[in-house]
């Protein structure tokens, strides 16, 4: 029944290029001009799935989590993933891009107030008036015609896509997009969010109106790169691998969850936990540390505490190199390990 898993959350990348199966034809999509493959991972990757760089070290998903990545791959739908903090929701973005060979994860921050425009492209139109009006005073001129010609020339300098606009770059292999705490987002924004998951395009109303004169414009990408936009439209080919995750802080709306997979994933068991410790510090790490790790296990099931809590309190006596402390260890590690919904 495994044979037809794509992610196997095994920490090992595939030898070549991983291919996808063809998408649901209502999720088919043929958006052009293709650009240029995703940049390689980044440190941000290497910090969450871990420091050590050996293949095989990365914690591993149960077999549900697995499931459900693979049914969102198949089916090219966004994952919703739920759970407490810490409970490996981020991390599950860079063990796929990592896995699957898909380049450098776009990451998506939600704060209160996000909005759908943010996350599409940004255009500074302020610093674009400020820069026309040095080009006449430097040129002496007020005329309209030469303003005319430098607006429609470099108005790309001005527009950067955003971290869901550059994930639906019309690519041969779908970008990996962590929306991240989406539950943080005012009430619009799950909404607002519909149609371009679902259409999997946008527009750029900037660019749409200079299109005549000036139908190809290179912008700024927010992993760096530059693509060149035709027409003022965009529109995925291979549409994005998107996680969206949350805390469970709030519910959100019908038609958002119909159009996601819906992975709630459960405070992780010891042997998951010995797992990350692994990766982060090396293969005989999780039995040095075990006591840690059972106390951090060791709470009601009304405590919530973040892995990152186990993981600093392990490299701090790691570091500090405690042997002949044990009284300043317990008080420590005590204070790192307390539960996040205690104050005092």
């Amino acid at each position: 029944m495994s044979e037809w898993l794509i992610y196997r959350g095994t920490g090992v990348t595939h030898d070549g290029i991983v291919e996808l199966p063809p998408p649901p034809p209502w999720r088919n999509f043929d958006g052009e001009p293709l650009v240029p493959p995703a940049p390689a991972l980044d440190a941000s990757s290497k910090r969450r799935l871990g420091v050590r760089g050996r293949q095989g070290t990365l914690h591993r998903p149960g077999t549900r989590e697995q499931e459900l990545v693979n049914a969102a791959l198949y089916l090219r739908r966004p994952l919703l993933v739920t759970g407490e903090p810490g409970s490996g929701k981020s991390t599950l973005a860079h063990s796929v891009a990592y896995e699957l060979g898909l380049g450098r994860v776009i990451s998506w921050p939600i704060v209160s107030r996000t909005t759908l425009r943010d996350g599409l492209y940004q255009y500074d139109a302020i610093g674009r008036l400020q820069d026309l009006q040095i080009e006449r005073s430097a040129s002496g001129s007020h005329a309209q015609d030469g303003g005319e010609g430098l607006r429609a020339e470099h108005i790309g300098n001005y527009i950067r896509l955003g971290p869901l606009g550059t994930a639906l770059l019309p690519s041969e292999r779908p970008r990996v997009l962590l929306i991240d705490e989406l539950d943080k987002s005012d009430i619009d924004l799950p909404n607002d969010l519909l149609n371009v998951l679902e259409e999997g395009e946008y527009t750029i109303p900037e660019l749409e109106r200079i299109a005549e004169r000036a139908p190809e414009i290179p912008v700024r990408c927010d992993d760096g790169t530059t693509v060149t936009v035709r027409d003022g439209k965009v529109r995925c080919r291979a549409f994005p691998f998107i996680i969206l995750t949350s805390n469970g802080e709030r519910d959100f709306p019908a038609p958002l969850l119909r159009r996601c997979i819906h992975l709630q994933l459960d405070r992780p068991d010891k042997d998951r936990l010995a797992g990350m410790v692994r990766a982060h510090f090396g293969e005989d790490a999780a039995g040095r540390y075990e006591a840690l790790i059972d106390a951090f296990m060791a709470r009601s099931p009304a405590d919530v505490r973040a892995v990152d809590q186990l993981l600093n309190a392990i490299h701090l006596v790691d570091e500090a190199g405690w042997t002949d402390a044990e009284e300043t260890r317990q008080r420590l590690t005590a204070e790192l390990l307390r539960p996040l919904d205690r104050t005092r």
